[in-house]
Order: structure tokens, then C-alpha cells, then sequence
């Protein structure tokens, strides 16, 4: 009688562990973030040197703004307290701690803390900021999505002309065009409210310095539309700048996504051309323009220069004009480090943003 031979079954081996436990535990996400952090560190480093060399380079700035008008004395006393007859070393020194404690250095000609400039005239700028950025997207993304239809006919053709025009054009002449078309509608022309909300805003408890938002927190219907009137234009004039770099890559990058092979197959599962491009091009095609955010926030910040001079808007923009007009290097060095710091860090958080919805970034 034959007898059942008895198999044994061999242990089943063990899984490895998932691949991000054995890179240190760390999802693709987060060692992605600790990556781009680790290289931004340096790179601010280099951008605060270069800003200090480069205002070296000019020279003493004391000397630079008041040289003619002060004796060699009054200037030798004025470079003592600003810490400018110290070695160049130590001078370097200085300005990486007092960086590092948020101790950007003190205007020649008004006395004012470059850190309170950041935080009110600041404030203004990132108001503009925003409301041209709701302008670029406002225009430019459908009107690259009515390019993208119409390609190759008269209508992409006339769009992408538009969109050329708009970015060549100086911000500060665009200004002045819209001025002299706007002025015979009454719409304001000059500064960020009217003389009488500006004293009434003043009182509003905290004060954010965001003017909108203080109208808001005022609760006057009168002071968010004043505000909102005085913004029109100069909004107009930056966004218009910006919206002609998203119109051309929504345009081209909607056309590449229309060729590639998911589009295919849900037009051949009898979608409409409509709902796949709202459902399947449009979304992928939004990728890289959310990319490009990060640099349009030099090229905001930048136009934020001849916008605000142009507008009479007292943002940062407006103020580094000015300091640079009374030749204030010590007030031009500091607001020029941050303006550096804040476009590298747009720059981190963009990628941080595209990693988050675009997975095949992490890897």
C-alpha cells in the first residue's frame, strides 16, 4: 500500500520592507522637501553675498550719498556708527547675523528700520502681487485654452500676437496708456485708496497693512470699493504683463496634452471633445504653469518696481525707487537681500507644490 509522501511547504520569504522604509523612512514627498530644502540653504548664502559685494563694489555707501554735503568728519562719524569702518570681514559678519535676526539695517535719509519698510510697504506689494496675478490667470489661462481651440487659425494667430505685445510692452508705458484710457471714465489714477479711507484705515484694529483687508475689517462698503477702484490699474498693468506668459504655455501645453495616448482613448470611448479637454488635457496641461509661478514671482516683484513708481503705489517697489533716487545704499542693500530671499523661497515652495501634484516629480 503506497503511502502518501509528505511535502513540506517552504517558509515564504519575507517581504522587504517598502523602499522608502529602507531610504530612512521618509516617503518620496518628504525626501523630496528635505532635498530642496537642503539646496536652497546655499543658495541663499550665495545670493546674500553677491547683494553685499555688489554694494560694495560702488564704494562707502556714506560716502556715495553724502559726499558734498557733509565734511570729512561728519562722514567719518556717520561711517563709524553704521559699523562701515570696520574690515570688510567683519562688515560681512555683521550682515549675516543681523540677517539671520531679522536685522536687515536702518535707512540714512529717514532713520526708518528696514524690517518696519518690509512689513508696510511690503504689505502693499503683495496686495498688488495678488490682484495681478488674479488678473494673468483671469486672462491668460482661457484665453490659451481658446488659442489651443483655434490653433493654427486666425484666432490662435491674433492671441498669440496679443500675448507677444503684452509682454514686450514696458510695464511703465502700459501704465500710461491705461491712464490716458481710463482717466475720462473716473477711475483713480494714483495711489492705493483716497486720502480719507487712508486716515480712516489707520484706526482699524490690527492694522495688516493689507488695505483691502482693512476695509474689510472697517466694515464700510464705501472704503473695500474705494480700495478696490484705486487697485483696478495698476493690477491691470502688472497682470496684463504676466498674463501673456500663461496664454502661450496654456496654449502650447494644452496642445501637447491633446496628442497623447489617455486623450486618445477617451475620445475613443465616445467622450466629447469638450469634456475631454475640461476632464483630461486641461488639468495635466496646468502642471507646468503652476511650475512657472515661482519665476513670475521675479518678474512680478521686478514689474512691482516701474508699476508702483507709475502708480504712485507705496509698496516696495515704490520705496527702493526712492531710496535709490536719495542714493540710501544702506536701505537699497537690505530691501534688494529680500527681495532675493522671497524669490527663493517662492521658488521652494512652487516645486514642493508641483511635487504634490505631479508624483512623478518626487522620483
Amino acid at each position: 500500500m503506497a503511502t502518501a509522501e509528505t511535502f513540506s511547504v517552504p517558509d515564504r520569504p519575507q517581504s522587504p520592507e517598502p523602499q522608502t522604509r529602507r531610504r530612512g523612512g521618509l516617503s518620496p514627498l518628504a525626501r523630496y522637501f528635505l532635498v530642496r530644502v537642503l539646496l536652497v540653504i546655499p543658495m541663499m548664502f550665495i545670493l546674500v553675498t553677491f547683494v553685499f559685494l555688489l554694494m560694495r563694489v560702488i564704494g562707502d555707501p556714506i560716502t556715495a550719498a553724502q559726499g558734498g554735503r557733509l565734511s570729512p568728519e561728519q562722514i567719518a562719524e556717520r561711517k563709524a556708527q553704521a559699523g562701515l569702518d570696520a574690515p570688510l570681514l567683519q562688515q560681512y559678519w555683521d550682515y549675516l547675523t543681523g540677517i539671520l535676526h531679522g536685522d536687515f539695517g536702518t535707512a540714512m535719509t529717514d532713520g526708518r528700520e528696514i524690517s518696519d519698510v518690509l512689513v508696510v510697504n511690503g504689505a502693499a506689494t503683495l496686495e498688488l502681487a495678488f490682484w495681478a496675478l488674479i488678473i494673468a490667470f483671469g486672462v491668460g489661462v482661457p484665453l490659451g485654452r481658446m488659442a489651443a481651440r483655434n490653433r493654427d487659425r486666425w484666432p490662435d494667430a491674433a492671441l498669440r500676437l496679443f500675448s507677444i505685445l503684452v509682454y514686450a510692452t514696458p510695464v511703465f508705458f502700459l501704465g500710461l496708456l491705461l491712464k490716458l484710457a481710463f482717466v475720462p471714465l473716473g477711475l483713480p489714477v494714483a495711489g492705493r485708496a483716497s486720502t480719507s479711507t487712508e486716515l480712516a484705515l489707520q484706526d482699524v484694529d490690527p492694522q495688516t497693512h493689507i488695505m483691502i483687508i482693512d476695509a474689510i475689517l472697517w466694515g464700510d462698503p464705501a472704503y473695500v470699493g474705494d480700495v478696490l477702484l484705486h487697485a483696478i490699474l495698476p493690477a491691470l498693468a502688472l497682470g496684463l504683463l504676466t498674463s501673456g506668459v500663461f496664454l502661450r504655455l496654456v496654449r502650447v501645453n494644452l496642445i501637447q496634452t491633446q496628442r497623447a495616448d489617455y486623450v486618445t482613448a477617451a475620445r475613443a470611448r465616445g467622450v466629447t471633445e469638450r469634456r475631454v479637454e475640461r476632464k483630461h488635457a486641461f488639468r495635466n496641461a496646468l502642471v507646468p504653469v503652476v511650475t512657472v509661478m515661482g519665476l513670475q514671482v521675479a518678474l512680478l516683484l521686478s514689474g512691482a518696481v516701474l508699476t508702483e513708481t507709475t502708480f504712485e503705489w507705496q509698496g516696495i517697489g515704490y520705496t527702493l525707487a526712492q531710496y535709490l533716487i536719495k542714493r540710501d545704499f544702506i536701505a537699497v542693500q537690505g530691501i534688494v537681500t529680500v527681495i532675493a530671499l522671497v524669490v527663493a523661497l517662492a521658488s521652494l515652495v512652487i516645486d514642493v507644490i508641483v511635487a504634490f501634484v505631479d508624483p512623478r516629480v518626487r522620483f
